[in-house]
């Protein structure tokens, strides 16, 4: 394995053609006075988009990115971008964080102080970039799903002299990370996670029927699929339809990412309650400037042939965490999920949503940190 260091620098002339096509925006209508009930609302994307040409910095993001050590490891042959930051306690342990979609490496900034700064219990943190997210290389062969994205990751681990290490991941962070400690239960001696992937079925006995409370969320997650799942549909069907559209408008791209940071999080009715207007468009950006949405789509049909269904005897037996915020997706009863993870510590947090990592980092670090002591 090569590593190599990195700078995040974007061209001018890209940053030049986003403001240019931001300025000529052609805007839909909108039925007045539906806010967000139909999508992006349309009211608070013409002020993003305003503030996106008059005020919105990308140099700046870009200095608090190269501000941390930036690598690129080619691994089977793609390019992965990937943080790695060293720890200050007296003990480190090696932490690898995946985020997910329709978040970035970006998402984990503000844990980076809160998990590596202690003098006694710190971590050595390894944040990477999904193929086909950010930085890292757009993988356009099939077969790069969850499973795929694993093998990757505990070669980078390997590559890095961390021979045992934790795992922490939200979204398809989860499935990634649930992935890597089913394949290699001798290399991760811990699995923190706050989202379990939606694909997500235990290996069942023989005969064994769901329990009335499995039943009731088999139930609750299909209405909310119906009313908030067309986003996955069109990603695990046709992304490639939908991408020439999001991947030629900024503003398109803006309101399909940023109506999930608005109906994910915890933000009770104002979005900026949860997020600055920076931390929402230096994600956006990194889509457009990247040209990613296609290949951040993709995953979701690739993990639709490769779901997270345990086959019978497989178990996930390292020890697991699970932090449960009140705003995430909807989430299995504990009891269905013990019977594919060895869940060993389960918080039930006051606040937060999808986003867990930028909305309430103190909560999620305090969480891994006091998981991990335990291990």
């Amino acid at each position: 394995m090569r590593i190599t260091p990195f700078k995040a620098a974007v061209p001018q002339d890209i940053l030049d053609d986003l403001k240019f096509r931001l300025k000529h925006t052609r805007w839909p209508d909108e039925l007045s006075g539906s806010g967000w009930s139909y999508g992006a609302d349309l009211s608070y994307m013409k002020e993003l988009a305003d503030y996106w040409q008059s005020k919105f910095d990308w140099r700046q993001i870009e200095n608090k990115i190269n501000a941390y050590p930036n690598f690129i490891a080619e691994i089977d042959g793609h390019q992965i971008h990937f943080i790695h930051i060293k720890g200050k306690g007296k003990q480190s342990l090696p932490l690898l964080i995946t985020h997910g979609w329709p978040g970035s490496f970006l998402e984990m900034m503000k844990l980076i102080p809160l998990l590596t700064e202690e003098p006694d219990h710190s971590f050595d943190l390894i944040i990477p970039s999904v193929p086909g997210f950010g930085f890292s290389d757009k993988i356009t062969q099939p077969g790069c799903n969850s499973t795929y994205v694993a093998d990757l990751w505990h070669q980078l681990m390997m590559g890095l002299g961390y021979d045992k290490y934790g795992a922490q991941g939200g979204d398809i962070g989860s499935g990634i990370s649930s992935w890597l400690a089913l394949r290699y239960p001798t290399n991760v001696i811990g699995l923190h996670l706050n989202y379990i992937s939606g694909s997500y079925k235990p290996s069942l006995l023989d005969g064994q029927k769901p329990s009335d409370e499995v039943l009731a969320f088999q139930k609750y997650g299909a209405e909310w699929s119906a009313k908030e799942g067309a986003y996955a549909y069109v990603h695990a069907t046709k992304p490639l339809t939908a991408a020439y559209g999001l991947n030629d408008s900024p503003m398109g791209l803006c309101a399909w990412i940023v109506e999930k940071f608005n109906g994910w999080s915890d933000s009770q009715g104002n979005i900026e309650n949860t997020f600055t207007k920076d931390e929402l468009l230096a994600n956006v950006t990194l889509y457009w400037v990247t040209q990613t949405i296609h290949s951040s789509m993709r995953i979701y049909n690739e993990n639709s042939k490769k779901p997270l269904a345990l086959e019978k005897g497989q178990f996930i037996n390292v020890p697991v965490a699970f932090a449960k915020f009140p705003k995430e997706l909807p989430t299995p009863p504990r009891a269905y999920i013990e019977k594919g993870f060895n869940i060993q510590h389960w918080t039930i947090m006051p606040a937060g949503g999808h986003f867990a990592a930028v909305e309430q980092p103190l909560l999620l670090a305090n969480d891994i940190k006091d998981f991990f002591k335990k291990l």
